[in-house]
């Protein structure tokens, strides 16, 4: 291994695009990252001028001309980028900086839609840590009185010598039963202990599958689309059942009208992700699940909200089946993400792979 490479070796352990440049723009090393952006080997960039890979090469010649001058200890702007058998040029953040080496430069090369998708995925995961909270300490505080009132109205209710007044304390009964119910379904991810074991990803999706149909036997169709190749992981096998079966009964009870129609369709579609980033941490492979339905789609009043506790698109929904589903599965270091338009609505399930 050259001198070079050995000093750079560690940025291949990033998901950001890194470049080292000679003085003169020719690039001295590109990371892992940069190479499966570009579509290009490192042997392949090594000795060639970065700027040739930009739409537009004057701002890098430029920046270069002032990284070597020290005008500058950082520069930024956005640029787009040629990619090998890619059409569509790369949208990029880019950050100059000089290194501690005389006439090197470092270039950054943060892809647009990366940035925007790391933003997206810090928003969910602060909004889910934000639901847990709250969900837990308002379980606790509707949980404590609940006991008091069930009690006092079984008293009240053996107290009683009209037996017509005993309607109304069944209903104090029944309705304090109901919301324990629910603050029960709240605090349930929360008490269960995280049972890991060996998980196949498709007999996950075929109980699923199986379940669907039993309650829903007529107009509506569930189509398997499997990549087979897909390794076994450990996860909670019953976590992610429930997960992908609150997804995948939402979408059911939203097809509504195509099931009487006799033309409702979901779809349970796996793929694979290579090098592949969540969060900030970049991993090897990742599982794709997809839960696609041809059904009205999320209403848009309540798209960027869909994964909040007690938010339903339907009435008589709880609101819950979603916001669990997302728990569970950012247990086993996921997100559940949604894309959807009148006619296809796609949950994507993300999770690392080993």
């Amino acid at each position: 291994m050259s001198s070079s490479a050995t000093r750079f070796q560690a940025f291949d352990l990033l998901a950001t695009p890194v470049a080292v440049l000679q003085g003169n723009g020719r690039v001295r090393f590109v990371n892992s990252a940069l190479e499966d952006a570009l579509g290009l080997s490192r042997r392949t960039l090594t000795n060639t001028l970065l700027s040739d890979h930009f739409l537009d090469p004057q701002p890098l010649i430029t920046a270069l001309v002032g990284a070597q001058s020290n005008e500058f200890a950082a520069l930024r702007y956005e640029a787009l980028m040629r990619r090998f058998h890619h059409e569509d040029p790369l949208p990029v953040h880019v950050i100059v900086a000089p290194t501690d080496q005389a006439d090197e430069v470092m270039v950054e090369l943060l892809p647009v839609e990366q940035q925007t998708r790391q933003e997206r995925e810090e928003r969910l995961f602060d909004q889910a840590q934000a639901n847990k909270e709250l969900i837990r300490n308002l379980a606790h505080e509707i949980k404590n009185p609940l006991g008091g009132i069930r009690g006092s109205a079984q008293l009240l209710e053996m107290e009683l010598d009209n037996k017509e007044l005993t309607e109304y304390t069944q209903v104090i009964i029944h309705e304090a039963d109901r919301l324990q119910t629910l603050v029960d379904r709240l605090l349930a991810p929360h008490r269960r202990p995280h049972v890991v074991s060996d998980v196949n990803i498709h007999e996950v999706c075929e109980r699923v599958r199986t379940l669907i149909l039993a309650e829903f036997p007529r107009g509506l169709k569930v189509v398997r689309d499997y990549d087979i190749s897909i390794p076994e992981f450990r996860g909670d096998r019953e976590q992610l059942i429930q997960a992908v079966l609150n997804i995948a009964h939402n979408a059911a009870q939203a097809l509504h009208e195509r099931i009487v129609q006799g033309d409702a369709q979901i779809a349970l579609k796996s793929r694979i992700l290579r090098q592949v980033t969540f969060g900030k941490q970049r991993y090897r492979l990742a599982l794709e699940l997809h839960v696609i339905d041809n059904g009205p789609g999320v209403p848009d009043s309540i798209k960027d909200r869909i994964f909040f506790p007690l938010i339903s698109g339907r009435e008589g929904g709880s609101g819950l089946g979603l916001t669990l589903a997302q728990t569970f599965v950012q247990q086993h270091h996921g997100m559940i993400e949604c894309d959807s338009e009148p006619g296809r609505t796609d949950f994507k399930i993300l999770i690392p792979l080993p």
